[in-house]
């Protein structure tokens, strides 16, 4: 008698190479962003979008866009912190979706809109509050450099650190952009946030499943 766990394990395995063969159609990707918008509106309610004044290049402020990610008036609790205690407060304001959406970083994709208006790059230095700027451009001198490039929707300390990293080793990663802001830099960052995306997306579909 054939084994029928491993006939029905190479059937499956067959059956997944055919589907991962299958093309993708350019639907899909407006499909996707329905199911994030909807989530979004069923877990946590409207508004959907977050929108907020940060500060670009030249020092223009200019309304950025994210899919919302904390209740309602989280920013006014929020306001007076900065650094790794807004971090930890941050925490607990986080909706039932925004949490998996701020660590998969899905909640930056309305930042495109922003992109393609100008307002920021794809990569450079993350933005930031205008009340935050001021304060730490006093206390990091470099700080005013970041007004050199446009922010972006990921930078070199996104990728390399996480949320916690203080400010100034923050700007460091930032001024390392600003100075070279090569191609080969760019593309680098580019890919290197798609694979830690992918990674936390898919550590986040695990996880929920466990």
């Amino acid at each position: 008698m054939p084994d029928s766990t491993r006939l029905e394990d190479t059937l499956v395995r067959g059956y997944r190479q055919l589907a991962l063969d299958t093309p993708a159609r350019p639907r899909d990707v407006t499909l996707r962003a329905l199911d994030v918008l909807l989530a979004v509106l069923v877990t946590s309610g409207t508004p959907i979008l977050y929108r907020g004044e940060r500060v670009g290049r030249g020092a223009r402020v200019f309304t950025m866009y994210k899919f919302r990610t904390l209740r309602r008036g989280a920013e006014r609790r929020l306001g007076a912190y900065l650094g790794e205690e807004l971090v930890q407060r941050t925490q607990e304001e986080f909706t039932p979706i925004g949490k998996w959406l701020k660590a998969t970083q899905l909640d930056e994709i309305p930042q495109f809109v922003n992109v393609l208006r100008g307002d920021m790059s794809l990569v450079g230095p993350r933005p930031i509050r205008p009340v935050f700027f001021e304060e730490l451009a006093h206390e990091l001198p470099s700080y005013w450099q970041r007004l050199v490039v446009r922010p972006g929707l990921t930078g070199l300390a996104q990728v390399r650190r996480g949320y916690e990293t203080s400010m100034g080793e923050k700007l460091a990663h930032d001024l390392e952009w600003i100075a070279d802001r090569s191609v080969r830099l760019y593309l680098h960052t580019v890919v290197a946030t798609g694979w830690r995306v992918l990674k936390q997306s898919l550590g986040g579909l695990l996880g929920r499943r466990a």
